[in-house]
């Protein structure tokens, strides 16, 4: 990997590590949705759950791109994100992977409550086995205090992250921001917004 884009990264890790572990902060907001319109810095971006934010990119921010990945990507030894759906059973149904790159191992590692869906669970780990069945492959995720095993249907959404082009956040990009803070004004200002390369909606 080129040192620019080690460096870039690199640096993106920090980000959303510090974000992930920020973002039960009462001041910080994660934001799903789409940017309706760009008024001068401000990305006007339609939320989920229907409302309109207005996000600015932080001084020294930056951007990333979401690209679409395969459930054959994943291997072990590679450190991934995976939200999931707890089962009756006590098993874990995956709702979505991110693989991350190399130079971000360890972000934000652990098995924690996430806001994708009412109840639904993160887990960034490393793939320490994958195992092919009938309704999909299993993964055994190993953490610092813990491992969990998940099963990834064939239909889940697999995405990895790559180096991002800030003149893309344009009307109709769908965005993912792992933590933006609540300025006074209403406003919210992000480190870092993720979007999805190509039209993809950022599964996370």
């Amino acid at each position: 990997m080129p040192d620019m884009t080690r460096r870039a990264l690199g640096a993106l890790g920090f980000a959303l590590a510090f974000s992930i572990s920020a973002a039960n902060a009462q001041d910080m907001v994660r934001v799903r949705g789409t940017i309706d319109r760009v008024e001068g810095p401000i990305y006007v971006v339609k939320a989920r759950d229907g409302g309109e934010l207005k996000v600015m990119l932080a001084d020294n921010g930056g951007v990333t791109a979401i690209v679409k990945s395969a459930l054959a990507d994943i291997k072990p030894g590679s450190f991934v994100g995976v939200a999931s759906m707890p089962q009756a059973d006590g098993s874990l149904r995956a709702l979505e992977v991110l693989i991350f790159p190399e130079a971000m191992r360890g972000t934000g590692e652990g098995h924690y409550a996430w806001d994708l869906r009412p109840q639904s669970m993160m887990t960034n780990a490393n793939v320490e086995q994958t195992v092919t069945g009938v309704d999909g492959q299993t993964l055994s995720l190993k953490y610092k205090d813990g491992e969990k095993k998940v099963l990834v249907p064939a239909d889940t959404p697999i995405v990895s992250f790559a180096p991002g082009d800030k003149g893309e956040l344009k009307p109709g990009a769908k965005i993912f921001i792992a933590a933006a803070k609540k300025q006074p004004d209403g406003s919210l200002q992000a480190a870092r917004i993720g979007y999805g390369k190509d039209g993809l909606t950022p599964p996370m």
